[in-house]
């Protein structure tokens, strides 16, 4: 499998960089480097971590052997959503022995101030179904801080990644969200929308999607990452768990948006997401009935 571009050593990012983060509401926090290994080997160990999972889910998709099966919360697991994750959790446990890890399929094991957070195959019911929209998810969290992630989707043949203060990036090339400032111009993802009955927002989510310009049903993690490249606006969700978001807020903030819960606080799950390019959250939050 064809190794991509790291782009590690993006440090200068410019006038519109860090400081642009932190107008639109960036939550990184500055760790101490004296606790924390070096975050660029983190993040290319997070890469290599990837091009393994990238391996396994491969060779599984449209096998039409794949075993499936339902998990009492009535969604769907694969063997390879099982087979990435132990293969994770393997090679960190070699890699980085003391840092805790949670994962989907098997919660949480060790403990300490760094825990790596694993979604072995976010869009399983795209996997098992034989569509090409799903992507492991990998994030490293330190002293409760969300420093690094990484978003990859082979059978999209594209990679997602950032870490905190080194910009963020699609297959090696630096992305930035898009400057788009008014709703009527602007393209929403969402995720189904009958999603959004149980939570009340039924109706918000149905004239919010009459505002913008277009609405598209770009799900799971594909939407966010859409708007990190600039390429959408917001893109919003009703419900998802820590492993679902962590990885997607680092590189949505490095790209210069923003990622928030429905009220606007931090998303960190479980409960709803709000991301967008930061000119338009404010706005998005109200339509919901959420506050800034």
């Amino acid at each position: 499998m064809r190794r991509r571009r790291h782009g590690l050593g993006h440090r200068d990012r410019g006038a519109g960089g860090l400081a642009a983060d932190a107008s639109r509401g960036s939550t990184f926090r500055r760790i101490d480097p004296d606790r924390s290994p070096d975050l660029d080997s983190d993040l290319a160990l997070a890469l290599e971590l990837c091009d393994d999972a990238d391996v396994l889910t491969t060779a599984r998709f449209r096998a039409h052997d794949l075993h499936v099966e339902t998990k009492p919360d009535l969604t769907p697991v694969s063997e390879a959503d099982r087979a990435v994750e132990e293969a994770i959790r393997d090679r960190l446990a070699a890699a980085r022995p003391g840092d805790a890890i949670l994962g989907e399929e098997f919660g949480t094991s060790g403990a300490g101030h760094r825990r790596w957070i694993v979604d072995p195959i976010d869009g399983t019911k795209s996997y098992v179904r034989g569509v090409p929209v799903w992507a492991t998810l990998l994030s490293l969290e330190v002293e409760s801080e969300l420093v690094l992630g990484v978003v990859s989707a082979p059978a999209l043949g594209r990679r997602w990644w950032a870490s905190r203060g080194g910009g963020a990036f699609a297959d090696g090339d630096p992305i930035r969200v898009s400057d788009v400032h008014a709703l009527e111009d602007a393209q929403l993802c969402f995720a189904d929308f009958r999603d959004w009955e149980p939570q009340g927002l039924g109706e918000s989510m149905l004239a919010l999607s009459r505002k913008v310009w277009r609405a598209v049903g770009f799900g799971d993690f594909w939407g966010h990452m859409l708007v990190a490249e600039g390429a959408a606006d917001a893109m919003i969700e009703p419900e998802l768990a820590l492993w679902d978001v962590a990885a997607l807020r680092p590189i949505v903030e490095e790209a210069g948006g923003r990622c928030t819960s429905t009220t606007g606080t931090p998303a960190i799950g479980p409960g709803g997401c709000v991301t967008t390019n930061g000119h338009l959250h404010d706005e998005v939050l109200g339509a919901l009935g959420g506050s800034r």
